[in-house]
């Protein structure tokens, strides 16, 4: 985490670009099928791992990863060292109601002043352009986007070349819920036993059982495919 912090404050500073991403487990098996993904995600300058179960591959396979960072921890970071080094922030993503409210939290936490803009992630597929044009020229050093995978990595990728402006880019999934309340995070000992994923199944199984039960049975497979091919 604290790796990533400076990396991209050392980035900030020297006017650079850095286009970050996680990955968890169901994004590795989502990236075997979908190549456009695969793409958006390995030609991206910084990749974290936001899932316990890639940190505990990693170490199975021999090349261990430091730590988990996860998407959301890094966002509350981020956001603090926005405040101290006076670096302006673009919120993108989740419904309107959902991302003023981060925006509003963080405002009178912090101060309005961190705040380059805001807008929904509801839009069609032609408005993506001239979204990217207007986080471009908003005067943001930082782009959080909370919206779901694929269209995330995908809208960060194509759009790079508009959003040259701003430092640094990352999606941050559904970390606006949490932020303004909608959603509740998984206590911290859930986090460190690498049981989030199961907090976040019991509070909506119908909707969450696909992601979690299947995807990580199917990211299982591919760890162990990959140890052997190892040996």
């Amino acid at each position: 985490m604290q790796e990533t912090i400076q990396i991209v404050d050392n980035t900030i500073s020297e006017g650079r670009q850095l286009h970050h991403v996680v990955v968890n487990a169901g994004k590795i098996v989502a990236m075997q099928k979908d190549m456009q993904l695969r793409q958006s995600v390995n030609e991206s300058d910084l990749i974290n791992a936001d899932g316990q179960a890639v940190v505990w591959a990693s170490k199975v396979l021999g090349k261990p990863l430091k730590e988990r960072v996860a998407g959301i921890d890094l966002m509350t970071n981020l956001v603090e060292l926005a405040y101290r080094k006076k670096y302006k922030m673009f919120f993108f993503g989740a419904r309107e109601e959902v991302v003023k409210k981060v925006v509003d939290k963080y405002s009178n936490e912090y101060s309005p002043e961190i705040i380059a803009g805001y807008r929904n992630g509801y839009f069609k597929k032609e408005e993506e352009q001239s979204i990217a044009k207007e986080i471009g020229e908003s005067g943001a050093n930082i782009l959080f986007v909370a919206i779901s995978s694929p269209t995330k990595e995908n809208f960060l990728f194509e759009n790079r070349g508009l959003l040259n402006k701003v430092n640094f880019i990352m999606g941050v999934g559904g970390s606006f819920d949490v932020v303004a309340g909608k959603v509740k995070r998984a206590p911290v000992w859930m986090q460190n036993m690498g049981l989030e994923w199961f907090y976040r199944f019991a509070q909506e199984p119908k909707r969450m059982w696909k992601r979690y039960l299947v995807g990580n049975t199917k990211f299982i497979g591919l760890v162990i495919k990959e140890f052997f091919v190892k040996r």
